[in-house]
């Protein structure tokens, strides 16, 4: 059988797990946009690097996001079928020093985001009657952490989310589901003090920290015809550190 091609959108995709995620979905024969929301020279660089093409907008401003979409389709020649919601930051504080920017920075990227673009995704999905929605939660959304109580709560809110919109979607052959990453070697876990660093991975069953493409292998087996039957689910890639 025939499968049609299928066009993912990425956010987040031009570094770390973003890009190893568009490399596993390109390798599985997908075409892959890549969304970024800052570094434009990084972007270029990765486009020249991978032949992934990549564009700009605040995953955090639902107009933009339903404009980015149709920049997307226009440019590949035809409808999202796929999308991750990798894109993501951090604003680290105690809550007694955390600003209410803090707090609302971190909830409207990280949770927003996903709303933003399923919006702009799902209904067309829904016609079709086929669609993948991978969001990217953490396993500080699973178990808290010291100091996130901003992005803990942005990553659990994905996590109940994911769970809503695969009951609305599972009629119409559109799954939802979540990634939650433990501790990745990225620029981000790269940034924490050595120190720091070392007391993490002695928590981790496995002795290391996880890699961008352990990630993205979990996430094109969800994105993939395979996972017709995976739904409102939640893979836990961790090295063991948090059972959930």
């Amino acid at each position: 059988m025939q499968v049609a091609r299928r066009i993912a959108i990425v956010t987040g995709g031009t570094r770390g797990i973003g890009e190893a995620i568009c490399l596993a979905l390109k390798d599985q024969g997908v075409t892959v946009a890549a969304n970024y929301g800052g570094d434009d020279e990084k972007a270029r660089i990765f486009s020249e690097r991978t032949g992934i093409p990549a564009f700009k907008w605040d995953v955090g401003d639902f107009d933009a996001c339903a404009a980015g979409v149709k920049q997307v389709e226009e440019a590949l020649g035809g409808s999202v079928d796929i999308v991750v919601n990798n894109a993501g930051i951090t604003r680290d504080a105690t809550l007694q020093k955390m600003s209410r920017a803090m707090w609302e920075d971190v909830i409207r990227i990280n949770l927003g985001g996903c709303f933003n673009m399923a919006h702009a995704t799902y209904p067309g999905m829904r016609e079709r009657k086929w669609g993948r929605i991978v969001n990217i939660g953490s396993i500080n959304g699973q178990a808290g952490q010291y100091g996130q109580v901003n992005y803990a709560a942005a990553k659990s809110g994905i996590h109940g989310f994911t769970k809503a919109l695969a009951q609305e979607g599972a009629r119409f052959g559109v799954t939802v589901n979540a990634v939650a990453p433990g501790y990745i070697d990225t620029d981000m876990v790269a940034a924490v003090p050595a120190e720091v660093l070392e007391k993490i991975v002695a928590k981790i069953p496995v002795g290391r920290l996880g890699q961008a493409s352990e990630i993205a292998r979990g996430v094109a087996f969800l994105c993939s015809e395979e996972a017709g039957f995976v739904t409102g689910s939640t893979m836990s890639i961790n090295g063991g550190q948090h059972m959930y």
